[in-house]
């Protein structure tokens, strides 16, 4: 049992008394009417029972209270607060101050965001624009995919996305999803690595709900450097979890696998939480030309009815020349998070290799 594992605060103690306190401290540094006593007052109101994205969300009321100004000014406030504030998450409450306060000033509002995106993203503020004027604030974010800053060209595919996490969805992306394509297929070839992996999170939201549709345009794009390569291999990782031949082709894979599955095995058969699973595999060729293969294997969780859920872990990708063997290992600790809790039972363990099932194993996990 893995019982020295650091124990790591909630995120939203981001949001803690502390770091309100500083961000107070800086506001009156810069707003010489700042009323410091109402911001705390207002932001640690319930504090304890709030959430990460509440305790977001209070803090830029707290600062619209002690302000107290018209949002044109308020806006140039925010500006000169967003470089005093020390965590990145804590700044985009200033992002949540333009969302709340800031819709009757379209403009400003959006090029409030533009500015803050640096310090604290807005990809959650920009959202709310959207959705009151989705063909209005998409205009601009495709203008900011040719921005000289990497944090506003990002936010113009984060905030664009169908799906992202922690926010509610964009009902027209989802339903269309040439609406805000043309953005992440604008950044693939990004000098930005933190650019071009939004733009593949953007395509891999598209993917769950128009996988043909998007397969068709990638397979229509030049091959690209391998930058580019690497977008369309993440856009595409769910689609070949689930073993979809057109993906699995688009990333390079050679077709259904020639091989041999030697030994495949899932140690120790018998473990507790916090301790290490390893899972290994002897693959043998047994085709007469050198193959591509993307090989993954897969968990299935048993859940609290005695149902599984299958959740699939990528391995590694491999040339496998005709004759040729290889050795694949891998291990993780069996631990709970906040996504993912275990309970007792038999755990099934697939192998699969260009999405096919060719082995199988498991272990039993004591609680």
């Amino acid at each position: 049992m893995d019982d020295d594992r650091p124990a790591y605060p909630a995120l939203k103690e981001i949001f803690d008394r502390a770091r309100l306190a500083s961000i107070a401290d800086a506001a009156a540094g810069i707003a010489s009417g700042f009323d410091r006593d109402r911001f705390m007052a207002v932001a640690t109101r319930d504090l304890d029972d709030l959430g990460i994205m509440q305790r977001m969300r209070q803090t830029a009321v707290a600062l619209e209270a002690a302000l107290a100004t018209p949002f044109p000014k308020a806006a140039g406030l925010l500006r000169a607060l967003a470089p005093r504030i020390d965590h990145g998450f804590a700044a985009i409450a200033l992002c949540e101050y333009v969302t709340l306060f800031g819709r009757d000033h379209f403009d400003l509002a959006m090029e409030t965001l533009h500015d803050l995106t640096r310090h604290g993203s807005a990809e959650f503020a920009v959202r709310h624009f959207l959705a009151a004027d989705f063909d209005r604030t998409l205009a601009v974010m495709r203008r900011w995919t040719a921005d000289p800053d990497e944090h506003v060209r990002r936010l113009a595919s984060e905030g664009s996305r169908p799906r992202l996490p922690w926010s509610f969805r964009l009902e027209r992306a989802v339903a269309d999803p040439s609406l805000t394509f043309p953005i992440p297929e604008a950044l693939r070839g990004d000098p930005s690595a933190y650019v071009r992996k939004s733009a593949a999170n953007h395509l891999n939201d598209i993917a769950k709900d128009h996988p043909d549709w998007l397969l068709n345009r990638l397979a229509a794009w030049p091959p690209g450097a391998v930058e580019e390569r690497w977008v369309v291999r993440h856009a595409l990782r769910i689609l070949v979890k689930k073993g979809d031949p057109r993906a699995l082709r688009l990333i390079g894979a050679t077709g259904a696998a020639e091989v041999r599955v030697e030994g495949f095995s899932a140690t120790p058969t018998r473990l507790k939480l916090g301790e290490r699973l390893t899972i290994a595999a002897r693959l043998v060729s047994t085709g007469g030309e050198r193959q591509r293969l993307v090989v993954d294997y897969a968990i299935h969780y048993v859940k609290k009815n005695g149902a599984t859920s299958r959740k699939v872990f990528k391995l590694r990708e491999v040339d496998l020349a005709p004759g040729a063997a290889w050795k694949a290992s891998t291990s993780q600790v069996v631990r709970d998070f906040t996504t993912r809790s275990h309970n007792a039972g038999f755990h099934r363990v697939e192998l699969m290799v260009n999405g096919a099932v060719l082995a199988e194993s498991g272990f039993e996990l004591v609680t």
